[in-house]
């Protein structure tokens, strides 16, 4: 038995004063109308409705289920109206969960004009360079960067392409030299990135077609942040990130060491517990995340 349809039912048949009448309103048969009307009074354990052929009348506690039922579905169609409102609205607490390197070089440039846009959200960025747990941590949307992503109950959309490529300090391989070939690459100081699929392995792809790399890099650190700054700091070679090398190799800080070969390009996506969409608020969210991708 729907609880909600039977009610609605009831406060339908007592406002008309007739089984008839209702059962019209509502498109069913007065037979069933009937029937659902004594399921529910046997339910109840109590009779509601007092009928004869002539009149129909409640009884006493026919009116506290008419008063109690009309609160309740009131209160449903009330909670259904503000959440048909507020469906567009961006407005809330919003929950984003994402890399610590993606968090400080992408998104929190574009916090402040995210804000300004939104004065009445209110927003946790939660940074991790391991994969959280979306549900548990209770985020309402966490950005990814993966080659591909394992199966889930969670909704992934990729909303961008990473370019992976390598890079070392000038200074560096002024006193190493430079590589020539991917397989020079054996012969250098790998600084590696503990968290990444390539740590020990660098699948290539050039002019030349594809080459793999074994490596066994003497050091290894979990944020390509630290990274890029032992790069400069001249402590080898390594792969880094479009997003993270950008502004050191626009300043010369860094160059890039066989610069027609690459590592496969991971995507960046958007992960959301439902898939029943988005809400406004992680929508505007990716709009501005989109816009400071390109810039």
């Amino acid at each position: 038995m729907d609880k909600l349809s039977v009610m609605h039912a009831f406060r339908r048949i007592v406002e008309r004063g007739s089984f008839a009448r209702a059962a019209e309103d509502l498109g069913v048969s007065p037979a069933l109308l009937s029937r659902e009307i004594k399921l529910l009074e046997e339910s109840l354990g109590s009779t509601l409705l007092t009928r004869t052929t002539r009149s129909m009348s409640l009884t006493e506690a026919g009116r506290l289920y008419y008063d109690e039922a009309s609160g309740i579905l009131e209160a449903v169609t009330g909670v259904e109206a503000r959440i048909r409102a507020g469906a567009g609205a961006v407005r809330g607490h919003l929950k984003v969960n994402a890399s610590s390197s993606f968090g400080q070089a992408v998104i929190a440039p574009m916090l402040p004009g995210f804000f300004a846009a939104y004065p009445e959200l209110r927003v946790t960025l939660s940074l991790d360079d391991r994969i959280v747990d979306m549900v548990e941590g209770g985020f309402d949307l966490s950005i990814r960067i993966r080659a591909v992503l394992p199966d889930s109950a969670l909704l992934a959309r990729k909303i961008g392409s990473i370019r992976q490529r390598i890079f070392a300090a000038p200074a560096y391989l002024d006193q190493a030299g430079r590589p020539e070939t991917p397989e020079d690459i054996a012969g250098h100081r790998v600084v590696g990135f503990l968290l990444a699929d390539h740590l020990s392995s660098w699948s290539l792809h050039g002019p030349a077609g594809h080459r793999t790399i074994e490596l066994d890099p003497p050091v290894r650190v979990g944020n390509s942040l630290v990274l890029r700054d032992l790069l400069i700091a001249g402590q080898g070679l390594g792969t880094l990130p479009d997003f993270v090398s950008k502004e050191a190799e626009a300043r010369g800080a860094l160059v890039r060491v066989l610069p027609e070969w690459e590592l496969p390009a991971p995507e960046v996506f958007a992960v959301t517990g439902s898939r029943l969409g988005m809400d406004a608020k992680v929508t505007a969210f990716l709009d501005h995340l989109r816009v400071a991708m390109t810039a």
